[in-house]
């Protein structure tokens, strides 16, 4: 079967068989993993509060050394360039493994990703030979300079210019919000070039005549993580040090956006198991009443809930791995560059890499204010941990593009592929106007394992489809200025993604290992589509009540409740049969 296209999730259906699963993780990938996980435990949790106080700001960029000789900052480097030439699902997993190390997690994605990409990815052999190796090994340790104070979602209106003087650029300009910028070596930098509309790009070597650094930033978390800004004041770079193509820069930060935005869905991943199983570790020492507190109802509502939505996370975070991989491999076949076919391949997914860079930082969200709340009065004292991940889950909602603009990209490229005719939406949503006209089919299936959510889940799409299909119909050019209308679609199409991933997981992992003990995580599967039916139900009528009125719209609300109709189903019993798993076992285990 040809293998999914971006945003194909949304008219086509996805067999289990079709999707990696985390339960098939190789021996080394587990390796890797483990690897990177027992150095977070070993040499950055037992530190944490002495990185964030930031009083010796030699820490970071040391750790950041000891992971490059272990090899952690070289994973998805090529052999060539002294890295392991992993492939893009295993610098994921390392991402997730990373992802609970607080302030530590976000300097080791800024290098390993903006810091070292840009350069791996578009530079010159000579450039990639100059730095790589030294990026990947951590004896040069990287950053990324793109925002300014004018110029943050809108990143190409930035002012910093670049002026050609015979064999150097001259750049002068002011970039914030600069990840690792108080010990970076290396830093890519994006200008103008004299009078043009679109951002070059460049690479400028720390102690240059005119580069300074204001003070770190003070900041509500990743305490620990250097923010500066950064001045250019006449700093006189070589005139081999441009990186690509003349205005090519708007589209590398684009497309390292997009490798960012997954990747960030991976690090959340790995923050979120680790809450949980810290606050699931408090629920069962906790004592209030004569027993612990694990034993309330309250409390297991907030543990399951806790563990179903981040078991949602990861099936989906990894189906889209997947994805990318194998358009990665489909490319790399063809003849392509491996860089190139690395960012084309994650190109291809832009939209989902958009979804799951929402998904997940909302979901890290919630489980650190959940786990807060499970932790009582003591998940508000800073010696607890669940009180830091509570302040340094937050900057994940702004990074790498705020959700906002991640849930309107999202909406925008989906129909511009349809636009491009890339994906056969308009033939789709027109079958779904048919179908609300004609008499619904109530007839019985087949039995088979998963189908009232399979059912469901062909409904959230047909939800989708039906309001994205006729807002663009109604509204046309006007679509992008109803932020609030492409937001609902946006988390419609964000809730069908997720349901389906993780029923093709469970639904897998059950054609894999057998029917027996799987209970807890049918019910994960079951209770995610149960409660997102409600909110695909909210959305779509909240899109609707926007822009339709009349027969037209009482046709449409009457097909969003169809197409979210549920059974019934005793929640409380499916949340207390996940988070039952997690008490007995006093971690994430799942």
């Amino acid at each position: 079967m040809t293998a999914i296209k971006g945003g194909e999730f949304l008219i086509r259906q996805t067999k289990p068989e079709e999707v990696f699963i985390p339960e098939e993780w190789s021996e080394e990938e587990k390796m890797i993993a483990q690897t990177c996980r027992e150095f977070i435990a070993q040499e950055v949790i037992p530190i944490v509060d002495k990185i964030d106080s930031m009083e010796d700001p030699s820490i970071m960029p040391a750790l950041l050394k000891k992971a490059g000789e272990l090899g952690i900052l070289a994973i998805s480097i090529p052999t060539e360039y002294g890295g392991m030439g992993m492939d893009f699902k295993a610098s994921m997993l390392a991402a997730e493994a990373v992802g609970g190390g607080h302030s530590f997690s976000v300097a080791i994605s800024a290098h390993t990703g903006i810091g070292t990409l840009p350069i791996l990815y578009y530079g010159t052999e000579e450039q990639r030979q100059k730095y790589i190796p030294k990026l990947a090994s951590g004896e040069w340790l990287g950053c990324y300079c793109l925002t300014e104070p004018g110029a943050g979602s809108d990143a190409n209106s930035g002012k910093t210019k670049a002026v050609l003087q015979g064999d150097q650029w001259t750049i002068n300009g002011q970039k914030m919000w600069i990840t690792n910028g108080g010990f970076a070596d290396v830093f890519t930098v994006f200008a103008k070039i004299d009078d043009d509309k679109t951002l070059s790009s460049f690479i400028v070597d720390k102690g240059v005549d005119g580069l300074t650094l204001n003070p770190e930033e003070k900041k509500m978390g990743i305490k620990g993580s250097s923010t500066r800004q950064v001045f250019f004041n006449d700093v006189k770079v070589p005139k081999d040090n441009q990186l690509s193509d003349r205005e090519n820069g708007f589209k590398i930060a684009l497309n390292i956006l997009n490798v960012g935005r997954v990747k960030l869905a991976a690090a959340t991943l790995g923050a979120a198991k680790d809450v949980v199983t810290v606050s699931v570790n408090y629920a069962n020492e906790r004592q209030q009443f004569g027993r612990p507190i694990s034993k309330y109802g309250a409390i297991r509502y907030k543990i399951g809930e806790m563990a179903m939505r981040t078991y949602a996370l990861e099936s989906a975070v990894y189906r889209i791995s997947q994805n990318i991989q194998d358009r990665i491999d489909n490319l790399d076949t063809e003849g392509m560059e491996k860089g190139k076919a690395t960012l084309k391949g994650i190109e291809e997914y832009a939209a989902e890499c958009a979804m799951m860079k929402v998904y997940g930082s909302e979901v890290l969200d919630y489980v650190t204010d959940e786990g807060v709340q499970i932790h009582g009065g003591m998940g508000y004292s800073a010696e607890t941990r669940v009180e830091k991940a509570y302040r340094d889950s937050r900057i994940n909602r702004i990074f790498e593009g705020t959700n906002e603009i991640n849930r309107m990209l999202t909406v925008d490229m989906i129909l511009k592929k349809a636009m491009k005719g890339e994906l056969d939406l308009m033939a789709a949503a027109k079958s779904i106007q048919d179908e609300l006209l004609s008499i619904p089919d109530f007839g019985d299936g087949d039995g088979g394992l998963f189908e009232e959510e399979y059912k469901l889940i062909e409904g959230f799409k047909k939800a989708v489809l039906m309001v994205a299909g006729s807002a663009a119909q109604k509204l046309m050019m006007d679509l992008p200025k109803e932020q609030e209308i492409l937001m609902n679609i946006a988390d419609m199409a964000i809730d069908a993604y997720v349901a389906e991933s993780i029923v093709l997981r469970v639904h897998k992992r059950i054609n894999m290992m057998g029917d027996g003990n799987q209970e807890v995580y049918r019910a994960m599967a079951e209770l995610f589509v149960h409660d997102a039916a409600d909110r695909v139900h909210r959305n779509a009528k909240d899109a609707l009540m926007s822009f339709a009125e009349g027969d037209e719209l009482r046709m449409m609300l009457m097909g969003a409740k169809r197409f979210t109709k549920t059974g019934t189903k005793n929640v409380k019993e499916i949340r207390r049969t996940v988070a039952q798993k997690l008490i007995e076992d006093n971690a994430y285990k799942i």
